[in-house]
C-alpha cells in the first residue's frame, strides 16, 4: 500500500555529488523518490544514480526533459533505461514522433512523463511565445491538448501542476499519472519562489496527483527531516479526507 511518504519525490537540486550524498543520507527514508535533473546528471551523470541506488531504496526519477528529433530521443531513452531508473521526462512540446520514439526507447522498463507546461511558465509567458488566445487565456487547455498528445504516444503520465491534476485524471483515467512539481506545504506557503502556478499537498492530493515533487520548503528548512515528516503528515491528512 502506497505510504503518504510515497507521494513525496524530492528533488536533488544541488551542485556536488557531497550535498546529494548529504540529502540522500538524511531522507531516504522519508521520502518515497529521489529526482535528478540536469545541473546534477551533467556533473555527475550515471555515478549519482548508482549512489542512491547503493545508499537508498527509494525510487529514481532521472529528469532531464528530452528534446529533439525522433532517433535522438529514442537513443537517448534506450541509454537512460539502461541506468534502471523508473521515472524519467520528454517534453510536449513538439511531434507526436518525438513522444513516441521516447516510449519506444523506453521498451516499457522506464515510465516515460511528458512535460506540458513548467510551473514556472506564466500566462504572459505563454503570449509572448506565440500562443493562440484560448491556450494564453486559460493555460489549462494547453496543457490538456499536450496530455492528450502524451497519452496518445503510450506516455505514463505527465508532469503538470496540481491545479491541472483533477483535469488530467477526469480526462485520461486514474491509472495516467500526474506527477506534481510547485508543491508549498502549507506551513511553507508565502515564501517567494520562482514557480508561478503553486498548489498546497492537500490540494494536490485532492485533484488526484500520484507524485508531489516537494523540494525548497524540504532542503531548505533548518531540520530538512521534520520538514518531510510534516509533509507526510500534511499528505496523510489529505490522503484520510480524500
Amino acid at each position: 500500500m502506497k505510504r503518504a511518504k510515497d507521494y513525496i519525490i524530492f528533488p536533488l537540486d544541488v551542485q556536488s555529488a557531497g550535498d546529494a550524498k548529504h540529502y540522500i543520507g538524511l531522507l531516504s527514508n522519508h521520502v518515497g523518490m529521489f529526482k535528478v535533473g540536469l545541473e546534477l546528471f551533467i556533473r555527475y551523470g550515471p555515478q549519482v544514480i548508482k549512489m542512491i541506488r547503493e545508499m537508498s531504496e527509494a525510487g529514481i526519477f532521472l529528469d532531464l526533459k528530452l528534446h529533439d528529433i525522433p532517433a535522438t530521443v529514442r537513443r537517448a531513452m534506450e541509454s537512460i533505461t539502461g541506468l534502471g531508473v523508473n521515472i524519467t521526462t520528454v517534453h510536449c512540446g513538439e511531434t507526436p514522433e518525438m513522444l513516441k520514439a521516447a516510449v519506444a526507447g523506453s521498451a516499457g522498463k522506464t515510465a516515460v512523463l511528458g512535460v506540458t507546461v513548467l510551473t514556472s511558465v506564466s500566462v504572459s509567458d505563454i503570449k509572448k511565445a506565440g500562443f493562440e488566445n484560448q491556450y494564453y487565456s486559460d493555460i489549462s487547455k494547453l496543457v490538456l491538448k499536450r496530455a492528450e498528445t502524451a497519452k496518445d504516444a503510450g506516455c505514463a503520465g505527465v508532469v503538470c501542476s496540481g491545479l491541472e491534476a483533477k483535469m488530467i485524471k477526469n480526462s485520461f483515467g486514474k491509472d495516467f499519472l500526474a506527477v506534481t512539481p510547485g508543491i508549498r506545504p502549507a506551513w511553507s506557503v508565502g515564501e517567494k519562489d520562482d514557480q508561478q502556478r503553486v498548489t498546497t499537498p492537500a490540494s494536490a492530493i485532492k485533484n488526484g496527483s500520484d507524485y508531489l515533487v516537494i523540494g525548497r520548503p524540504i532542503r531548505d528548512a533548518k531540520d530538512p527531516v521534520s520538514a518531510a515528516v510534516m509533509t507526510a503528515d500534511e499528505i496523510e491528512s489529505a490522503l484520510s479526507v480524500y
